[in-house]
């Protein structure tokens, strides 16, 4: 009787063992099904690469971006 109980002590409860369970199960499903789909967007690159090899970077190189823009008073502060 006591190894019973020891044994229901060390053994977690059947409801978290099933999500767990479940959980594996979608993960399995979810990936499957996005490699079945394949890319979202073929013609998407990461941000760090570039098609002509400049590195990728924004700057004074004309590499991208449009960060180095000056916006003005755009935000209404009036010049103060």
């Amino acid at each position: 009787m006591a190894a019973v109980a020891a044994l229901r002590k060390v053994v977690p409860p059947p409801a978290l063992c099933g999500f767990l369970l479940l959980l594996a199960v979608m993960f399995v499903a979810s990936y499957a099904a996005g490699a079945a789909v394949g890319p979202v967007a073929p013609g998407m690159h990461e941000t760090g690469t570039s098609r002509d090899g400049d590195g990728g970077g924004g700057g004074e190189d004309g590499g991208g971006g449009g960060m180095d823009m000056d916006m003005g008073d755009t935000h209404g502060s009036g010049g103060r």
